[in-house]
């Protein structure tokens, strides 16, 4: 039966009748992150199954691919991820070079992860202030947005965008880093860990936002490896993997850095507090990360010879590598000519939205607010 435009089943007893509703929340909910969509089953407050409805972004990225060419693709790739989108020009670039046979020089690999991690960082920034803010508290979203403010003016003088960057290319980076601008990431560096303690105070320890987090859709990491979840959201649930360690590429061998897991700190491993919590301990690893890179970052070119009409020979070439959202695969066949044959691109953020629908029975409406936030989705990595 329908009653007021939802749809209703009547459970009919002896005595009281119970009614459970669909809900629709999305496409434009506020707190979805993005052109989201799901379809609610609720009794009352609580949810019995909440079924994702994707495909609204859908803009057939993978298949202007073969339309533009590898060298006209590469722009392309910031829309696959936009709140990331450093990662997605380095997948293209290094599965066209892993196609091409084509060799980046040392310093242009240097630059590429400092590129990358200082967009992790930003990212991450994203993740958890837009989280807090979903929950209800306003004041720490201010303070992680006024340091991604201060990295995108860094990345913006890197490359002259703030965010579909276009920094990298096949074979390297378009750029060399700008004078001084080792001293201009070290000093935000330096200001940027005070800040983290700062907000450590306002939130970490926060007893509303633990209470609201601690033990909310936790995922054991069967479970995370079973749905094939990657990145945070992975080692949320105690999985130490990380393709910067374990499938390493570019200079990150040459790195150290630790991989932060969830440790149940505030409740059970793997709960939305675990997954906040990985993220703000993944800012600190990249801070490390940037250090090194400056430290060790060799003079040279930033980008080798290739040509502008660039034709692979037939074959096809896979590779991953470890974005802000996770592990992001990158698959590419070449048929000889100057236009890939197909592209297929792997996302954190779609692996994501498969478990919501069996993490969310017996979770309040408004715990889903909350799952979505600490899952770190965003919408263009789901329907690319």
């Amino acid at each position: 039966m329908s009653i007021a435009g939802f749809e209703v089943e009547v459970e009919r007893g002896t005595g009281l009748e119970t009614e459970q509703m669909t809900l629709n929340m999305g496409p434009q909910h506020p707190s979805t992150h993005g052109v989201l969509r799901f379809v609610i089953k609720a009794d009352g407050e609580v949810m019995r199954r909440a079924v994702p409805d994707v495909g609204y972004l859908h803009r057939s990225i993978e298949k202007i691919s073969e339309k533009v060419g590898y060298h006209g693709f590469m722009p392309y790739t910031d829309r696959v991820d936009y709140v990331a989108a450093m990662f997605c020009n380095q997948g293209w670039g290094m599965v066209t070079e892993k196609l091409a046979d084509i060799e980046v020089p040392k310093r242009g690999e240097y630059c590429r992860v400092i590129a990358a991690e200082l967009n992790r960082i930003a990212s991450h920034l994203l993740s958890v202030g837009t989280m807090i803010l979903d929950i209800g508290a306003i004041t720490p979203f201010f303070h992680s947005f006024r340091e991604r403010e201060k990295i995108n003016d860094l990345l913006e003088e890197l490359c002259g965008a703030r965010l579909t960057y276009n920094y990298m290319r096949i074979g390297g980076v378009a750029w060399d880093l700008p004078p001084g601008y080792e001293e201009k990431v070290l000093g935000f560096l330096g200001q940027l860990e005070p800040m983290l303690d700062e907000f450590h105070d306002l939130v970490t320890e926060n007893t509303l936002f633990r209470g609201r987090c601690s033990n909310v859709a936790a995922i054991p990491g069967e479970q995370a490896v079973a749905y094939n979840l990657v990145g945070p959201n992975l080692r949320a649930s105690g999985v130490r993997y990380d393709v910067r360690r374990d499938e390493p590429y570019s200079v990150y061998p040459e790195l150290e850095f630790d991989v932060p897991v969830g440790t149940g700190a505030a409740g059970s491993v793997g709960d939305s507090f675990d997954r906040y919590a990985v993220r703000i301990a993944e800012i600190k690893e990249s801070m490390k990360i940037l250090r090194q890179c400056f430290r060790q970052i060799p003079d040279g070119p930033v980008v080798a010879k290739v040509p502008r009409k660039l034709k692979p020979p037939e074959g096809d070439a896979q590779i991953r590598v470890e974005s802000a959202r996770g592990d992001m695969s990158w698959y590419a066949v070449s048929d000889g000519t100057e236009f890939p044959y197909r592209c297929k691109v792997r996302t954190g953020s779609f692996a994501a939205m498969s478990i919501i629908e069996d993490i969310s029975p017996g979770l309040m409406l408004a715990d889903l607010v909350t799952v979505i936030a600490s899952l770190d989705i965003v919408a263009p990595e789901v329907d690319r």
